[in-house]
């Protein structure tokens, strides 16, 4: 089989590092890929973005199977494109991908069809939002309605801080056009959660549970980046909770979705808050998250590309799922600056000693006058496996010793809360 994955970033490596290991995939193609891919893939110049590009290049090459890893190519209507040429591709098609590329269209699907979440309201006038702000008081949340690279979400704590968010988003178009429109909610606590799940129509098969790290610092302090490490399974959230959230949540917005004329086909990600009430969404995704995809995809006992051929050609139901019992944990390493602006072309030192040790996913990388050097806010995410998360967290930490790079940053608490680590 000869396979395209449409991405250049970390889950875009787990995922070929996965179909690689599977007997009937002969050839890789990533676009456009990066540094790390490019050792077991062939990378090419494509815009994930590049729609007619892609297709032309699927139909050249005889692609069997294409995955794509970005919203932005999904917002695009990638999906759209293949198969109005008879291509198989997994992933959603530009109007079910809405229910990530528009927060108020994802709301309204859960309030018809009863899905958990945050009370919320809408607004294109930013004084109609201060003014409800002011009204509900805080801690408040305010999200960019559109994409924003995961960091569209300002949790505050202060009635001004959130108006202050109002302000960067709408006014000052910090998240451009995703700005225009936003969303206000209440603030949900408890445990947060990612529940990812392969989706063909109506069949719903859930992978295992993640926990994502989203703030920049320690402690998660700081603003919100496009995540700064992840582990898996999440020991101190029960089955029974999890099983609450797929048929609660995951099942009944695919069902919603499908009556609507949307049918999802690809992977259908809740990030969920853990409440004394029950699960409750947060958000949709669209598509594999990242980080959570590098701790989910390493614990996976079966062959990835039957899973999303089965997917891509709505047989799901007969496709086998299987899950190791060990722990993952992965911490990414950004550039300094990181999630601001950041400097690139800094040097890599030290892989090699660190592959023999982990798995360490390329996420912003390049490869200059045959030296590796940094090329994105994201430049590694660190992967180890054990019988236990402690085993796992301490593994991945001593390995990261071994990498470095001018400006290198990354939390030092990834997985340690629940572990019973402190952290200076």
């Amino acid at each position: 089989m000869r396979v395209l994955v449409i991405g250049g970033g970390g889950r875009e490596h787990a995922l070929v590092w996965k179909l690689k290991q599977s007997p009937q995939v002969q050839e890789v193609y990533c676009a456009p890929g990066n540094a790390g891919i490019g050792e077991m893939a062939t990378c090419v110049p494509i815009s994930v973005t590049d729609v007619e590009a892609l297709v032309r290049f699927a139909s050249d090459r005889r692609i069997e199977l294409t995955v794509v890893g970005p919203e932005s190519a999904l917002m695009a209507g990638v999906v759209d494109a293949f198969e109005a040429e008879g291509l198989t591709i997994f992933g959603p098609k530009r109007a079910a991908a809405r229910v990530e590329g528009s927060k108020r269209f994802a709301k309204e699907l859960m309030e018809k069809y009863g899905v958990p979440t945050a009370g919320y309201r809408s607004f294109h006038d930013p004084r109609e939002a201060i003014a409800y702000i002011r009204r509900q008081g805080a801690p408040i949340v305010v999200k960019a309605d559109g994409l924003a690279a995961g960091k569209g979400v300002i949790v505050a704590q202060t009635v001004e801080e959130a108006v202050e968010a109002v302000h960067r988003m709408m006014e000052e178009r910090t998240f451009g056009h995703a700005g225009e429109e936003i969303v206000v909610e209440e603030c949900l606590f408890g445990e947060e959660m990612s529940l990812m799940a392969f989706v063909d129509g109506e069949t719903v098969r859930p992978m295992v549970p993640a926990q994502d790290h989203k703030p920049v610092y320690e402690g998660n302090q700081g603003p919100n980046t496009g995540g700064m490490g992840a582990y898996s399974p999440v020991p101190h959230i029960g089955d029974s909770q999890i099983q609450q959230a797929l048929s609660e949540i995951l099942i009944p917005m695919a069902r919603g979705m499908a009556r609507e004329g949307l049918s999802f086909q690809g992977v259908l990600y809740a990030g969920l808050m853990m409440t004394e009430m029950g699960p409750r969404v947060i958000e949709f995704n669209a598509r594999f998250g990242d980080p959570e995809t590098q701790v989910v995809l390493p614990r996976l006992d079966g062959d990835l590309a039957d899973i999303l051929l089965a997917t891509a050609t709505r047989s799901l139901a007969k496709a086998e799922l299987a899950w190791k019992r060990e722990a993952a944990v992965c911490v990414v390493m950004t550039s300094r600056g990181y999630p601001g602006s950041y400097e690139k072309g800094k040097v890599i030192q030290g892989l090699p000693k660190a592959c023999e040790e982990a798995v360490v996913f390329h996420a912003g990388t390049a490869t200059i006058d045959q030296q590796l050097v940094t090329a994105g806010g994201r430049v590694l995410g660190v992967t180890s496996l054990g019988t236990d998360l402690e085993g796992a967290r301490q593994s991945v930490y001593k390995t990261l010793g071994n990498i470095r790079f001018e400006g290198a940053h990354f939390r030092r608490d990834i997985a340690t809360a629940f572990c019973g680590v402190k952290t200076k």
